[in-house]
């Protein structure tokens, strides 16, 4: 994918999400602040916006850096910056990448997801968006063609949705309900899946006919 269709995926993708805003909301509501539907909805469209105005012929990796930039300035929430921090952490895995593939993909969210658990001080079962991310990395970098691999990582990050809900929160104010939180499904894992399923839905809405019909 090289970086005129990075742009326009992500775009697409991003303007999907913003239909789980409530469903993010809601459930940030019952383990955090509920900040989190607003992050996600501010975040996207700022990223929207900043790609707008980036040259066709940006690389990968300044491609990443300006989505890294607009989420976080977009709002002052711990998500955004978090998002924000490993989004710079994927990018540095571009630098010399004209063309993206979905290994690419994959490791750049394994990189992302590393700065994200050094940063929160998280890591695997801790009931986070990190439980989500990394084995939907695994499962890209292991991916034979991108239309697999994007659904290998969907049904990796559900997964971590499902598996994690019955666990307690150990980070961030989720953690402030203690065992009260197991349960509870968790918003940012969710948010994970979601950007995931956007990028999917958005995709096939914009493939030819024949493509969506051999997916579906």
């Amino acid at each position: 994918m090289r970086s005129v269709q990075l742009q326009e995926s992500i775009s697409r993708a991003l303007g999907e999400l913003v239909g789980y805003a409530d469903e993010l909301r809601d459930l940030d509501q019952a383990l955090g602040d509920g900040d989190l539907g607003i992050t996600v909805s501010l975040g996207a469209k700022a990223v929207i916006e900043a790609l707008e105005a980036l040259s066709d012929d940006a690389s990968p990796t300044e491609i990443a850096r300006t989505c890294a930039k607009a989420f976080a300035n977009a709002n002052p929430s711990t998500m955004a910056a978090l998002v924000a921090g490993g989004l710079l952490a994927g990018s540095r895995g571009w630098a010399t990448l004209d063309d993206v593939s979905v290994a690419d993909a994959g490791a750049f969210a394994r990189l992302a997801g590393e700065n994200i658990a050094n940063r929160g001080k998280t890591q695997l079962g801790d009931k986070t968006i990190l439980d989500a991310i990394m084995p939907a990395a695994e499962a890209l970098e292991a991916a034979a063609d991108a239309s697999s691999g994007l659904d290998e990582a969907i049904g990796a990050a559900r997964r971590a949705v499902e598996d994690t809900t019955p666990l307690q929160s150990r980070r961030g104010r989720a953690s402030w309900l203690q065992e009260r939180s197991i349960g509870l499904q968790d918003p940012g894992a969710t948010a994970f899946l979601r950007f995931l399923e956007s990028w999917r839905a958005a995709n096939d809405a914009s493939a030819p006919a024949d493509t969506v019909t051999a997916r579906s």
